[in-house]
């Protein structure tokens, strides 16, 4: 036995679950892995999130101050959130009315965290099961209603801090479609004007965000983080999980997340009609503008998507993991649409300029590492 899974063993028994059975679940990209404990009638879900001594470097420009807002240390960081980060969301969310895992126990200095056991019932299983997905989708997206009628806290349960996913952050996400995509397709490191240009046409686009009061952003809201809780009801329905990576930013970014998803085609029509319903409902909010609203969207729907291609990259390039590269088609199909909002048409032509139109119609050839 590992001296990691030796300490898991403890914490199970500590938690009373020593006599559980474990068995581990497919993993995603992150580095936390997740397990299923039995014993009798009983389950319970295990996290088991190393945590990282290692700091993540803040981006270029940012100053002390930025470092600290953002989270740029071993304490709280905006990538690798801790189990500490998982239980306070977790928490905010349960008071806000959603059905998010119950804690049963956790150790934040081992990486730890023994929860309720939602289910296996998957939004993304149910729809590749033939389930009509509208239900499923207007409970979502009533859920993204119900947290953005009140602004961000600043703070989550237990004192931790919820970070803000502003421009500096936004940035340093952008930075990775140059850093790892453009190697990938190109066959080269991006040359320091290329990258520069990038940066500086983003940092235009995200200076026209409509500056919106801050709201909850779970940051990773799509079909397979979402379960169908049939039991339940109300806005209960829908189950939430993997919510540790949540910040405060754009009422615009979980909503392109769950319309725009990068793992399955959501159809136009469902993902139109869910943007019309979001709309309708917030339309007579004060201070609300549909306009300004849906150019919002378009930006952070275009920001996902970049960065998105440059992690499915880096995935396959650093971390030896090819099949998120299937996905890039799919997520270059929702850039190019995101990219026709006339408010990002200087990056539109960069695009068109440096990524011919072939090299984004197919999946690239596991064998092409530069």
């Amino acid at each position: 036995m590992s001296d990691r899974a030796e300490r898991l063993r403890d914490f199970l028994n500590r938690a009373g679950w020593g006599d559980a059975t474990l068995t581990a679940l497919a993993g995603d990209a992150s580095t936390r892995r997740y397990l299923r404990a039995e014993r009798k009638s009983a389950t319970a879900m295990v996290m088991d999130q190393p945590q990282s001594a290692e700091t993540p470097p803040a981006p270029a420009g940012a100053d002390p101050e930025q470092r600290k807002r953002l989270g740029y240390n071993a304490v709280a960081r905006l990538a690798g959130a801790d189990c500490a980060r998982f239980v306070a969301v977790s928490e905010y969310l349960r008071h806000r009315g959603l059905s998010t895992p119950q804690i049963y126990a956790w150790d934040a200095a081992e990486g730890f965290v023994l929860s309720e056991d939602l289910g296996n019932t998957l939004y993304a299983d149910m729809i590749g099961a033939g389930h009509d997905p509208t239900e499923l989708y207007r409970t979502a997206v009533d859920i993204l209603l119900r947290l953005h009628q009140d602004p961000a806290p600043s703070d989550l349960p237990g004192d931790m801090p919820l970070l803000r996913y502003d421009e500096l952050a936004l940035l340093a996400e952008i930075d990775l479609f140059a850093e790892w995509y453009l190697p990938l397709v190109l066959g080269r490191k991006a040359s320091d004007s290329e990258g520069s240009q990038h940066r500086a046409l983003w940092t235009s686009a995200l200076s026209q965000l409509g500056g919106n009061i801050p709201v909850f952003v779970h940051r990773d809201y799509h079909a397979q983080n979402l379960m169908w809780l049939a039991h339940r009801r109300g806005l209960a329905r829908t189950g939430v999980i993997d919510f540790q990576d949540a910040v405060a930013g754009s009422a615009a970014y979980d909503l392109v997340s769950l319309l725009e998803d990068a793992r399955r085609d959501v159809p136009r029509e469902l993902a139109e009609a869910m943007r019309k319903h979001y709309l309708g409902e917030r339309s007579g909010s004060t201070g609300f503008d549909t306009q300004i609203f849906a150019a919002e969207m378009a930006i952070m729907a275009a920001q996902r998507n970049a960065k998105i291609l440059g992690i499915f990259s880096r995935l396959y390039l650093r971390d030896g993991k090819p099949r998120y590269l299937s996905m890039i088609p799919r997520v270059w199909r929702y850039l190019e649409r995101d990219l026709h909002h006339p408010v990002l048409a200087a990056l539109k032509t960069w695009y068109d300029d440096h990524i011919p139109s072939g090299l984004r119609q197919a999946a690239p050839q596991t064998g092409a590492r530069p």
